[in-house]
């Protein structure tokens, strides 16, 4: 089953339920598939990688958005968002935890044979595409900073 018809089904759950906010995130996803289906050179489909980065880009903006509510005491606002970013992250393949993601960087780092801060970028590369998915780019270049520090 594609994450479209996942997300079709859902969104008729959310509508039979009256789940407003389920609602909203649901249809900014298929919004965002949509618009993915219709660019140049995607030919009305649109790959599970490319999914999965739609889906990882869409939490960023509404986390950026909700640290910004935050700090202006927009609650309302804020609330809002974090529901989408609920809604979106159940769509999202699992994250690893800080240890998982501890233990899967050391190994990457030590099969590169990285040894300082001058590596980080040939570390940030490959780990970037072996997480992918699993794993924020934040995070990812937080621990390697740590882990090579």
């Amino acid at each position: 089953m594609s994450l479209e018809e996942k997300v079709m089904a859902e969104m008729k759950d959310a509508m039979k339920s009256k789940n407003e906010a389920a609602l909203r995130g649901l249809r900014a996803i298929k919004a965002e598939i949509i618009k993915a289906k219709t660019e140049p050179g995607a030919n009305g489909q649109v790959s599970e990688e490319t999914e999965g980065k739609l889906l990882q880009k869409m939490v960023k903006q509404r986390k950026d958005s909700l640290e910004i509510f935050q700090q202006q005491n927009r609650t309302d606002l804020a609330a809002k968002e974090e529901e989408e970013i609920g809604i979106i992250e159940k769509f999202l393949p699992k994250q690893l935890g800080e240890a998982e993601l501890k233990q899967a960087l050391t190994a990457i780092i030590a099969e590169l044979g990285a040894t300082s801060a001058a590596d980080l970028g040939k570390v940030m590369g490959v780990a970037s595409k072996k997480l992918a998915g699993q794993a924020d780019g934040k995070a990812i270049s937080t621990m390697v900073k740590v882990l090579l520090a």
